[in-house]
């Protein structure tokens, strides 16, 4: 018996197949191109102006290419034509990180980042389809406040997360690593006497040193060894990790500044689900880059974006986030200053934020 082909069934398969693909093809070339004009724009922005029509254009992008994100807003029955105002974009809640894959590009992934996670508790997982962005943001956003890496050594006391595979700030710091073109510049884990004397050597011969770690770690050294440094930055990273018990803000930097013998303590504030950071110079006080911005929510209506001075949930707007989600409600507590300026005041609970710097009240 001869088999029967119907050939207008497949023909007709055959041309929505090539229909399908050829729609995909001029979806992933428009991405492209969107893309490629983001890298371009978000990190020259100069004014509020330019930020909230970027903010709006980076919206209407996710909205359309990032499935997670479109049904949460779809849930809330938001959509870009209602939207004029960056206070009324929808701010992705931060643990569908956990359980979704939270993505706005077609691309392959090229890094995954991971939180630290606390026995037990599920972590975060940051698909990157473009490392060179996250690579832009914070060299640029670190030149921002401090200048250009090369003036630099970099030493890093980071123990708990060299411990690990997948996290954003290991990679963020070898790289200022790398990046400083010092010999001296390096990771420390478990030697503090060679990291002591590092220390003393570069600032008494002036040089101009970034000493990066997490609290504990910086806790360790100084109780090994009390310093009077001139010419060292101090920038805490945050956390006890379960090492120590938690310290207020206020007395951890007394500790610090009294036993490095510096009059600031800088502190950096990023996460796992970011590609940028904030910085703050001393007092607990955050400024962003200009492509980033840090709003707060009322802490018994999500919806609800507070005016300036008033405590609330830490929603981050992370404009070099495009190709993953830009609009993030975190589970920190915060207040927003009138002059854009921010403070991490504590956290709704125990979860897992990279480097949040959030001390127990």
């Amino acid at each position: 018996m001869k088999t029967v082909v119907n050939l207008p069934h497949n023909w007709l398969l055959i041309g929505y197949i090539k229909t399908r693909c050829k729609k995909i093809k001029k979806v992933a070339s428009n991405n492209l191109i969107f893309v490629k004009h983001m890298q371009e724009t978000i990190f020259n922005i100069n004014s509020e102006t330019q930020f909230t029509k970027i903010a709006l254009a980076v919206f209407k992008h996710q909205f359309k290419n990032n499935k997670v994100y479109r049904s949460f807003c779809d849930l809330l029955f938001v959509h870009p034509s209602s939207i004029s105002t960056i206070e009324e974009i929808p701010f992705l809640p931060i643990q569908f990180f956990k359980s979704r894959k939270v993505l706005s590009s077609l691309e392959e992934i090229q890094e995954t980042f991971t939180s630290s996670g606390t026995t037990g508790s599920s972590t975060s997982k940051h698909l990157v389809t473009n490392i060179n962005l996250y690579k832009e943001s914070y060299l640029k956003g670190f030149a921002h406040f401090y200048g250009n890496i090369e003036e630099y050594t970099v030493l890093a006391l980071l123990p708990n997360y060299l411990e690990r595979q997948g996290s954003s700030l290991v990679f963020m710091v070898a790289d200022l690593i790398e990046k400083s073109k010092k010999s001296e510049s390096g990771f420390y884990l478990e030697n503090m006497q060679e990291l002591a004397q590092k220390l003393i050597e570069l600032d008494e011969k002036g040089k101009k040193t970034l000493l990066i770690g997490v609290s504990f770690a910086l806790l360790d050294l100084i109780e090994m060894q009390q310093f009077n440094l001139k010419n060292t930055t101090i920038m805490e990273t945050g956390g006890m990790k379960g090492r120590r018990k938690e310290l207020v803000r206020e007395e951890l930097h007394t500790i610090l500044k009294d036993g490095f013998g510096v009059t600031e303590i800088h502190s950096e504030y990023g996460m796992t689900e970011l590609l940028s950071q904030g910085y703050s110079k001393g007092n607990g006080v955050f400024e962003t880059p200009p492509w980033m911005k840090i709003l707060t929510r009322d802490t018994e209506d999500a919806l609800t974006i507070n005016f300036p001075e008033k405590n609330g949930g830490i929603n981050v707007i992370d404009l070099a986030n495009y190709n993953s989600c830009s609009f993030i409600a975190t589970q920190d507590l915060g207040k927003v200053h009138t002059n854009g300026t921010f403070e991490i005041i504590g956290r709704f609970d125990n979860s897992d934020i990279r480097g949040c710097n959030l001390l127990v009240l």
